[in-house]
């Protein structure tokens, strides 16, 4: 499996923080078929061939992700929009 890992660093109180990352979620679930779930501050998604979370800390946001072997051809594309979306969210 293909891994993508990105931290974006944040200065939003934990609700802000939340309501973000559930932005984040949506607009990947929507392009992406992802299911998602909240445990605690982890937002943790899947769907076929695809599985990640998406952590909240108090100054960062960190999400993992992990490519079956039929999405890894599409990893470079995946993680530049993961990363793009991550610094329009979190970024200041």
């Amino acid at each position: 499996m293909a891994d993508i890992s990105i931290t974006q660093q944040h200065g939003l109180d934990q609700p802000a923080a939340r309501a973000a990352a559930q932005r984040v979620a949506d607009k990947l679930a929507g392009e992406y078929g992802l299911q998602c779930r909240w445990d605690g501050d982890v937002l943790r998604f899947e769907r076929s061939g695809v599985e990640g979370m998406l952590m909240l800390g108090e100054r960062q946001a960190a999400v993992h992700i992990k490519l079956g072997f039929m999405m890894q051809a599409f990893a470079p594309m995946i993680e530049q929009k993961v990363a793009d979306s991550m610094r329009k969210t979190f970024a200041a």
